[in-house]
């Protein structure tokens, strides 16, 4: 349903709302009108992660040039996929109450190990320093520099790929979780990783 929350339109994708919910998203608009700092708490399950989206995109759509990027830091990838499922359902709500689809970018930014899709390197490697080891061995600049000379230097072609068309090329609209990358990774022949840092630039909600 929708909230008047002093003044702001804001769109909630659920048929009720704690109280908790209400204080948090009011607590966080008063924080961004001030363009202060703030520190919110919730008990755990009641609800945080769709408060904090459902008032930060009806701010950012409100006051686009004021609010123009939401970084959410999660400490596992479970967190993170949770977060860019609720940003789902929101957005899916939002098309569905206005009619309108909406020109919003929002995507899951993970290290290397979780977004690798070069067949050599994930299927083999572990631990995420490993990954990390092989991926610079194949697409470090000095690396590549040698290849002029020793067309046979090993090479990441997914790197490769990215690099000469893929930064051209922005992502398109849409919530990407990690699946989704990779899949449009592979699709594309585009290295997923390089491609989910590099279109954090664009995104509104990395």
């Amino acid at each position: 349903f929708r909230l008047n929350i002093e003044g702001l339109l804001v769109y909630f994708p659920y048929d009720y709302i704690y109280p908790e919910q209400y204080s948090y998203m009011l607590e966080l608009k008063r924080t961004l009108d001030a363009k202060g700092h703030g520190v919110l708490e919730m008990p755990s399950g009641t609800g945080k992660t769709i408060s904090l989206l459902s008032l930060i995109v009806a701010y950012q759509r409100a006051f686009p040039l004021e609010v123009t990027k939401l970084i959410y830091c999660s400490r596992t990838v479970p967190e993170i996929e949770k977060v860019v499922e609720e940003l789902r359902k929101l957005m899916e709500f939002y098309s569905k109450e206005t009619g309108e689809n909406h020109n919003f970018l929002a995507l899951a930014l993970s290290s290397r190990k979780n977004l690798c899709i070069h067949p050599e390197v994930h299927t083999s490697l572990r631990f995420g320093k490993e990954v990390d080891g092989k991926c610079h061995s194949l697409t470090a600049s000095y690396i590549r520099a040698q290849r002029h000379s020793n067309p046979n230097q090993p090479e990441c072609r997914f790197y490769e790929e990215f690099d000469a068309v893929g930064r051209q090329v922005p992502l398109p609209a849409g919530i990407y979780n990690l699946d989704d990358l990779k899949d449009f990774g592979r699709r594309k022949g585009w290295c997923p990783y390089y491609l989910a840092r590099y279109s954090t630039m664009s995104a509104s909600t990395p």
